[in-house]
């Protein structure tokens, strides 16, 4: 297994394993190849996948713009987990963001997300209580479909 860092021409494959988590939230225009060739035009030292014999097994979107990091859509294959896959991939984000001096990262995960949710506790990550999070939509097109 190589964790490296994820380029558009990932996308198909990424887009695949996407699909096979279960409730992980896709939108039609952020998650669109267009809309992940933008994001990784913006980051393009920090976003990775995990591959093993030709195969993505794990990916993470990660930015910055340039105060803060955040990580979206961190996803390991259900087959692949509790290998440390998921915890190799952060540490690769995390370090990629240190190189370009970010100093705090955030990640949102769904309430119902309970392995996730699981997982950044068990990796030393804290869960915020102290704040709110709100949302503005300026595309109302970039509509949000779960996983069944």
């Amino acid at each position: 297994m190589r964790i490296r860092l994820m380029n558009v021409d990932d996308y198909e494959n990424v887009h695949a394993l996407w699909m096979t988590i279960k409730g992980f939230a896709i939108r039609s225009v952020d998650d669109s190849k267009e809309g992940v060739e933008r994001f990784l035009r913006r980051n393009p030292t920090t976003s990775v996948v995990a591959e093993e014999d030709g195969r993505i097994i794990g990916a993470i979107l990660c930015g910055h713009d340039g105060r803060r990091g955040c990580l979206y859509h961190v996803c390991v294959h259900p087959d692949r987990r509790r290998e440390g896959i998921g915890r190799a991939m952060v540490v690769f984000c995390m370090n990629a963001l240190k190189a370009e001096s970010i100093s705090k990262v955030s990640l949102i995960a769904f309430t119902k997300n309970d392995i996730g949710n699981a997982f950044w506790k068990t990796i030393g990550w804290t869960q915020r209580e102290d704040l709110n999070y709100y949302d503005f939509v300026l595309n109302s097109e970039n509509i949000v479909r779960f996983n069944g």
